[in-house]
């Protein structure tokens, strides 16, 4: 059975296609930068490789230009659109409806939609993979699997806002979190990896979206994210933690619309609001070249990524690694040293010489004293979508 994955991000598309139940990578690839000129398709398959750079106006452009390369008479691994028996989505919010792997009907992709206000930068572009897909891949089942499933098992004393409790009940106002997939993903890597019978962990997804979790034994028992994918962190244009204040200042002294409110923190807040720049590959680059508007942006990310992962190791007793993730957590070798140095009173002590290693296995930067491990362990979202999604028995 071929499964399409489809991980549609706020600025871009991962896709894969794998063969289950072998896991056998069959093709994968990324479309990255969306919305802007210079965005980048990148294409591999075992034989050949693809990449350009090239106009992607939104989400359904890129996902046109995945199909045409997946079903291209050269490099493509498709003969016809209905050698793809399930395409899997990526969904960020399910809402207190979806905890598992679920097949998408019309109910299924309104309440997708529904929640968009939610994931006003992420639920939208899912819904128009789902759209896209079922109109390419007509005879395929579509199935949505959810970032927020891992976090069901958040205790009440971490998910539940103190607001009035009638208000939060009736409308269902608490922490869901999000990036669910992958810090499942890499938490079930590192707990392999350790073979330790009790497992704390925190787990640091950086990428245009950032988010943290504690997991003990596996289970997500807190998290930097909340209601909606925007708090926690510094993000790509996301502010992160705010005093709410700040909100309603925006709104009665300065007039903004809560629409304009949310897009001015949803869009352009976070590194782009800091620096004018999203991707911190060009906001590392004007550093080194004295930006000092980039220099206390990754200055603020690192010191907001301690302060997490101090109260992090509080509400676990301890912490037996810091798992680095995504994007930005398995490449930058800088943001991790800046995060880990001067964190010795935690047990934390980091080894620079092979913190700048590259592989594409679980890595280990710590020095051999270090009480606590760091892992730079390689998130693959899509092969635990696969997973979820061939559960079903289709």
């Amino acid at each position: 059975m071929r499964i399409l994955i489809i991980n549609s991000g706020s600025s871009s598309i991962k896709f894969q296609v794998i063969a289950m139940p072998s896991e056998e990578v069959v093709c994968k690839g990324l479309v990255e930068r969306i919305g802007l000129e210079n965005a980048e398709v990148h294409y591999e398959t075992k034989k050949n490789t693809f990449s350009e750079i090239r106009s992607i106006a939104d989400h359904q452009e890129g996902l046109k230009a995945i199909t045409d390369l997946l079903l291209h008479d050269e490099i493509g691994v498709l003969k016809d659109p209905n050698d793809i028996a399930v395409v899997a989505h990526r969904v960020v919010h399910g809402g207190n409806r979806f905890d598992q792997p679920t097949r998408i009907d019309e109910s299924v992709l309104a309440e997708i939609e529904r929640l968009a206000s939610l994931a006003p930068l992420h639920n939208p572009a899912n819904a128009i993979g789902i759209k896209v897909a079922s109109t390419l891949f007509t005879n395929a089942a579509q199935v949505a699997v959810f970032d927020t499933a891992f976090h069901q098992t958040l205790p009440e004393k971490a998910y539940r806002y103190a607001i009035p409790k009638k208000l939060a009940d009736e409308h269902h106002i608490r922490v869901y979190g999000f990036h669910g997939t992958s810090h499942k993903y890499v938490s079930e890597q590192a707990i392999a990896y350790l073979k330790k019978p009790v497992n704390k962990l925190i787990s640091i997804h950086l990428g245009n979206g950032c988010s943290m979790t504690a997991i003990k034994n596996g289970k997500s028992i807190d998290h930097s994210l909340g209601f909606g994918p925007s708090n926690g962190l510094i993000m790509g244009t996301r502010s992160g933690d705010i005093d709410q204040s700040v909100v309603f200042y925006l709104m009665d002294s300065l007039g903004l619309s809560s629409e304009e409110a949310n897009r001015l923190l949803q869009k352009q807040s976070g590194l782009m609001g800091l620096t004018g720049y999203s991707d911190l590959r060009e906001i590392q680059q004007g550093a080194e070249e004295g930006n000092q508007d980039c220099k206390l942006a990754l200055a603020m990310t690192a010191y907001r990524i301690k302060k997490f992962i101090g109260s992090y190791i509080a509400v676990l007793n301890g912490a037996d690694a810091l798992l680095f993730t995504a994007g930005i957590g398995e490449n930058s070798s800088l943001l991790r040293a800046m995060v880990c140095n001067d964190m010795e009173v935690l047990g934390i002590h980091i080894d620079e010489k092979k913190n700048t290693t590259r592989s594409s296995a679980i890595l280990e930067i710590n020095k051999d004293d270090s009480d606590v491990k760091i892992l730079v362990v390689p998130t693959n979202e899509e092969l635990e979508i696969a997973k979820q999604a061939f559960s079903l028995g289709f």
